[in-house]
């Protein structure tokens, strides 16, 4: 089947010869004597005019459709120049939030004593039953099993498995986790316990001790990993059982470890007091 381009075309085409005869005709007939030309005229007069009229017709759609074709190429070109400045906004945004992370690691290194290393997050552990992250720095960075590793709203974990270029990290909530921290107004001691949730359980806090909410919890700096004075999280929570000498106290993190994309290794020598994962 003839496409509508071509079958106008064609229409054009025929219209034109049309004219041309009859045209042809015409001028035959005025230059002759038989005295037939106002009779020619008038018959043929209509069909010229009606095929002038389709030719001007058929001109306008042509151009109309050309000034179509013009215009969508526009568009198409506007739409894409639109994309590439939609993309570079979006790029440059990414950057400057990236490099305000940066610098607020930057700026909490000069809180913490002795040398660190910035790591960026490359992978997350889908395993149910632990919680950890990949980060893209290995032993070939003098990276070792046990480091602690923090960021500027608290602590994240330590190194539990090194390898040439990377690391992962056992995350501070993962109930294989156990930082040694206590309650920063009252110096109240206790075990942060992670328990693959959203929160922290502050472990053996004897009931005599005064834990209130909203109390920040601390790393103590007694389990030989992490410094002391970092922030762990906020007291959300307490139980005070009549039997028994601990109070069950619940801790929510600083650290929202959906959130992780930059951290900071803390080169120190650890003890191997990190526990092995069964």
């Amino acid at each position: 089947m003839f496409s509508n381009k071509k079958m106008m075309i064609g229409g054009v085409i025929l219209l034109v010869v049309a004219n041309i005869v009859i045209l042809s005709i015409t001028s035959r007939q005025h230059h002759s004597s038989s005295g037939l030309g106002p009779v020619m005229i008038g018959i043929v007069a209509p069909f010229q005019a009606g095929a002038t009229r389709s030719i001007r017709f058929v001109g306008n759609i042509w151009r109309h459709y050309f000034s179509l074709v013009s215009v969508a190429r526009e568009n198409d070109n506007l739409r894409q120049a639109l994309a590439r400045a939609v993309q570079g906004n979006n790029k440059q945004r990414e950057t400057a939030l990236t490099n305000r992370r940066l610098r607020s690691l930057l700026n909490f290194t000069s809180t913490i004593s002795g040398k660190q290393l910035a790591a960026e997050v490359v992978g997350l552990d889908p395993s149910v039953w632990f919680k950890s992250v990949t980060i893209d720095k290995g032993k070939s960075d003098g990276i070792l099993k046990g480091m602690p590793v923090v960021v500027p709203d608290g602590i994240v974990g330590q190194i539990a498995e090194v390898s040439g270029h990377y690391a992962k990290v056992l995350l501070a909530i993962d109930r294989n986790s156990a930082v040694d921290a206590l309650v920063q107004e009252s110096r109240a001691r206790g075990i942060i316990k992670g328990n693959s949730g959203d929160r922290y359980r502050f472990k053996y806090v004897l009931r005599k001790n005064d834990v209130r909410i909203d109390d920040i919890i601390i790393t103590s700096g007694m389990d030989g990993v992490f410094p002391k004075g970092i922030r762990i999280g906020q007291v959300t929570d307490i139980v005070r059982r009549n039997a028994g000498i601990f109070q069950e106290v619940t801790v929510t993190p600083y650290v929202d470890f959906e959130k992780l994309e930059e951290v900071l290794i803390i080169l120190n020598s650890p003890q191997d007091s990190f526990p092995e994962v069964q």
